[in-house]
Parts: C-alpha cells; structure tokens; sequence
C-alpha cells in the first residue's frame, strides 16, 4: 500500500522514495493511532504528503525542544536557515527537507503554513510558563494551530466561507488537543522547568504537580473539561471537509476523544507517569470507520 501511495503522489525518484519512507517511520513512532488514521482512511495519494508535513513539525519540534531559552532559539534560528535554504535551491542535504520541497510542489499552500508556522516557533521556544487561559490562547494561536495547519491545509475545503469555518474548527480541536497534551506530558514538562498547565489554574487549586494527591486530581479534571468544552464543537470538522475526507476527520477526533478519555482515568497520577489513547478503543474505532468508508463511496454525504 505505501509503494502505491508514494506512486499516486507522483513520488518516483529513488532517492525520494527512501526519504519519504524514512519521514513515514518516523511518524507511526510517536503518532501512531493519527498515522493508522491516516494510512487507512485518507486516498493514498495524499498520504506521503501528510506524512511529509507532520516529520517536518516534529523534527523542528524536536530541534528546538532542548536547552534553555538562547540554546533554543539558536537552534530555530540555525534551522530557519536551512528551511529557507531547501526552498531556495529546490534541494536539501536533510532528508525531511527534501520531501517537505516535493510536498510544497504538489500542494502550494503548504510553503505560506510552514512560514506561519516558523514565526511561531519563535513564541515555543521563548515560553517557560503559561499564565492564565489567555496566554495558553496566545501560544495556541500563535504557535499551535499553525503547526496543525500544515497537515490541515491539505484537506482544507476550497470555498472561502467553508474554509473560514475549517480553520475555526481546527482552532477549537488544537486548542483542546494541546490543553490534554500538557496533562499528559505533565512528569516531563515539570521535570524540564516547562509545565504547560496554566499556573493561575495550579494556584487555585493548590496542586503540586510533582506529586499526586486530591488538589491535582481536581486540576486535571478542571483542564479536561475545559478541552472537552471545545473538542465536542470540533467535531463539526467533518460536515465541513470534502467527502473523501470526511471518515479520517471523523477518526482524528475520535482520538482526540480517546486521548482526553485517558486523561480523566490518569488523573492526579500523571504527575509521575505519561497517558495515552487505548490502543484497542483506537483500532475499534479506525476499523469502523474503514468499514463505513468501504461501504459508503467517499463522495456520498453522510
């Protein structure tokens, strides 16, 4: 299936086949249950192209994510310059690069997000702690949603009101997507000086969050809440895409659902361990909407 979907992108050059693959390893390592939606619900020839754009914010993720606040900037401002430098020349010597410049060929509105997405990165390497809702709205404007945006773009419908609504729903759905990823990296983020949870929130419930106990359980509760508020409008996201697209939105969320669903269960104990989405919940609800898409052509409205 994947030599088929790198063949239908129009991905035939050696080289390139490898580096997309590399990209594709990648991926289902750290976004396993999003790359199975991917691989069984998307048309293959956009599937290389996802798989392109989210190596890509991961490994600049990765590459600012370490040091203090100069070492991280410096390693954005390094990397800047190597993004800049594949565009310019058509080529790179890194091979996430290569595939995001062939990504950027076939789907242009991809090189507008990246730099969106480049100027946020400014803000994640600067923040050491959020405030209040406000400054978590910020980041998440800033830096968050343009990162979704890159893969997002791709499936964007093509009228300007329904993209306007598209781009509304993926800021509800990142919004509450980053609100659980905060609880769920709580250990590590609180052991590298960056909790994500917002402190006025930690204040008023008077939790440590290094250790699990009653004032932490509340504020994870608290936090779910608030992300479910906005994960339940989010899934309108399907009604709004084109049909072909619409069972893998449908799946995207409902891992997001599965995600926020571990979170409650973890509650105060994510101050000493990470959560994640059930694997078996996650393979029931892809195997249904594989089955729903095999039943139902694509182009047909739900």
């Amino acid at each position: 299936m994947w030599k088929r979907a790198l063949d239908r992108a129009g991905v035939r050059e050696p080289r390139l086949r490898r580096d997309y693959t590399e990209q594709r390893r990648s991926v289902r390592r750290f976004a396993a249950a999003e790359y199975a939606a991917a691989r069984l619900l998307l048309p293959a020839a956009l599937l290389p192209h996802v798989v392109a754009v989210v190596a890509f914010m991961h490994d600049t993720d990765d590459r600012i994510d370490r040091g203090e606040p100069d070492e991280r900037a410096a390693a954005l401002w390094e990397w800047d310059g190597l993004v800049g430098k594949a565009f310019a020349e058509g080529d790179s010597g890194v091979p996430v690069l290569r595939c995001l410049t062939r990504t950027a060929e076939c789907h242009p509105d991809v090189l507008a997000h990246v730099d969106e997405f480049l100027r946020g990165c400014r803000r994640e390497v600067a923040w050491r702690a959020i405030a209040d809702d406000e400054e978590l709205e910020e980041y998440v404007r800033e830096y968050s949603l343009p990162a979704l945006m890159l893969s997002a773009c791709l499936i964007a419908p093509a009228d300007a009101s329904a993209r306007t609504e598209f781009t509304s729903g993926c800021h509800r759905l990142i919004r509450a997507m980053q609100r659980f990823d905060f609880l769920e990296d709580l250990s590590e983020d609180v052991r590298a000086g960056r909790p994500g949870v917002p402190t006025d929130a930690v204040a008023r419930h008077g939790a440590d969050l290094t250790r699990p106990g009653a004032p932490l359980g509340r504020l994870v509760e608290e936090q779910a809440d608030r992300a479910a508020a906005d994960l339940a409008p989010a899934a309108s996201l399907a009604g709004v895409v084109d049909p072909p697209y619409r069972p893998f939105v449908r799946a995207l969320v409902g891992v997001q659902r599965l995600r926020l669903d571990a979170v409650r269960r973890a509650g105060a104990s994510l101050a000493t361990r990470t959560s994640g989405p059930s694997a078996s919940a996650a393979a029931v609800l892809l195997l249904r909407e594989t089955a729903v898409r095999a039943l139902r052509p694509p182009w047909v409205r739900p």
